[in-house]
């Protein structure tokens, strides 16, 4: 299982707690930093895992850490399910991602609440498709989450996960260091403020089980077929999983 690793590393709070408190620090910021930061790659990252489940047409989707709901507008859009909802521990990003889709006029389409990965407000076999981008290594509990995930999914419902990974290979795996421990933590701090949030992220990137170890945890949890495709170089990683 991967080592805890938390955004301030304070005592007397858990992961959890502080992953909330660190959105809710970065949220106002989030967005513009989420494209500046990945050059907008992270746009085609998108699209590739949502592809995952076209040939599905999921009705009901639910997206797990949804934040200010980017992915979430994405499935509506390539998708187009009955409704997407979107769960998230910080009322920070929440917030954020509530005025956009107010903005878009997708409060019909897209909704979205407070909601814990590891203790989710819904019913077993509730959604067709489960969605999560850049969420599962924020969980408190890794394997507690996934099996929530696989508790609200039908039958023959798809799981699909995008996930930083560390690429192995060279020049990819010496450039992506670089830019992770030096330059992605340097612009981050100036322009969110907060001195831990990208730091955090390399960190935590770094202690994610990523590859098959992940693939092994799924199955764990409950889920069946469950396979990954590399993107750019191993820097991050579609998995999928079904039920």
């Amino acid at each position: 299982m991967n080592k805890e690793v938390t955004p301030y590393q304070k005592q007397d709070s858990g992961k959890k707690e502080q992953v909330a408190e660190m959105f809710d620090n970065i949220s106002g910021s989030y967005d513009f930093l989420n494209h500046f930061l990945s050059m907008g790659i992270d746009n085609l990252w998108r699209k590739k895992a949502i592809a995952q489940l076209e040939d599905i047409q999921p009705q009901k989707m639910l997206d797990v850490a949804t934040g200010t709901g980017d992915f979430a507008l994405m499935a509506n859009k390539r998708l187009s399910p009955q409704l997407i909802t979107g769960i998230d521990i910080s009322e920070g990003m929440l917030k954020v991602g509530l005025k956009k889709m107010e903005n878009k006029g997708l409060t019909d389409k897209i909704h979205l609440q407070y909601g814990d990965s590891e203790k989710m407000p819904f019913d077993d076999d509730r959604f067709d498709a489960i969605t999560v981008a850049y969420g599962v290594r924020n969980f408190e509990t890794l394997l507690k989450g996934l099996k929530e995930m696989y508790r609200v999914l039908k039958k023959d419902g798809r799981t699909v996960i995008l996930e930083f990974s560390n690429p192995k290979k060279f020049p990819v795996k010496q450039a992506f260091n670089l830019y992770f421990k030096y330059i992605l933590p340097t612009i981050g701090k100036m322009v969110s403020k907060d001195n831990r949030a990208y730091t955090y992220l390399p960190e935590s990137v770094k202690a994610f089980p990523e590859g098959e170890a992940f693939l092994s945890i799924l199955k764990e949890a409950g889920f069946i077929n469950v396979r990954q495709v590399k993107l750019s170089g191993g820097i991050t990683t579609i998995y999928i999983g079904e039920k």
